[in-house]
């Protein structure tokens, strides 16, 4: 129980994650130039990322659990060290936070400056901004989402997990028409991170013949070791930085 409770979890973040970032690529193209050819570029991309899963959800199903998980929990990994590596970086200084509202002017910049072009009656630029954002952001939670799914047998929890956060971030994104910077995206994305890496190695040494002792609570154990691991890193970082910084000023 635990552990699909995790996952529905796990699955919903990192979709609200990238759903607020390509919230804020639709929203700074359509208030410069209009609403119709970005909604017809988030459309398309929608379509793709459907098809994505149709076919490659199916094919898994047809790859033997040990192997699956195996697959399932490398592919995991590698986001995961991907999202914890920029988390640890940023907390401890050394990369900036993300914001949204930065992110979303330079949008309304480049769609201001943005020569005006038209193909199939729509307005080209916003229809491929739009297209392109929801695409490079949704496959990446198409990997997850599948990659929770396969590794699991519950894609149930995981699609259900992902619809409801897209219906949110949209929901919240019309009622306010500006991009979500009070949402605690950085933090969102350690979490997604931790829960990655710890599901990634959970399921790939399941697939390579590892016995978890008390199987699905040995998975909290995991979590518990990498977000300990994570923090102690932060820490460290930020007290390197700390320490630079201060011998940079003294000389």
């Amino acid at each position: 129980m635990s552990g699909t409770l995790l996952l529905g979890l796990g699955a919903f973040l990192a979709t609200a994650v990238e759903a607020v970032e390509s919230l804020t690529i639709v929203l700074g193209v359509g208030v410069v130039r209009g609403w119709r050819s970005p909604l017809v570029g988030v459309g398309a991309a929608l379509a793709v990322l459907a098809a994505l899963i149709a076919v490659l959800g199916p094919a898994l199903n047809r790859i033997p659990i040990d192997g699956l998980r195996l697959v399932v929990g490398s592919l995991l990994l590698v986001f995961g060290l991907q999202w914890l590596r920029k988390a640890i970086l940023r907390a401890s200084g050394y990369k900036p936070l993300h914001d949204e509202d930065e992110a979303f002017r330079e949008q309304q910049e480049r769609a201001s400056a943005a020569a005006v072009e038209e193909r199939a009656g729509l307005d080209w630029y916003a229809f491929t901004v739009a297209f392109k954002g929801v695409l490079l952001e949704g496959l990446e939670v198409v990997f997850i989402v599948i990659g929770f799914g396969a590794g699991q047998g519950r894609w149930d929890v995981a699609i259900a997990g992902a619809a409801a956060a897209v219906v949110l971030v949209v929901a919240v994104g019309v009622l306010v028409r500006k991009p979500l910077e009070r949402v605690p995206e950085n933090t969102i994305k350690f979490a997604v991170g931790l829960l990655l890496t710890s599901f990634g190695c959970f399921w790939a040494a399941e697939g390579a013949g590892v016995e978890w002792p008390g199987d699905e609570l040995s998975l909290l154990a995991v979590i518990a070791f990498i977000g300990l691991l994570s923090s102690a890193l932060v820490r460290a970082l930020r007290r390197q930085r700390l320490a630079t910084a201060a011998q940079g000023a003294a000389a």
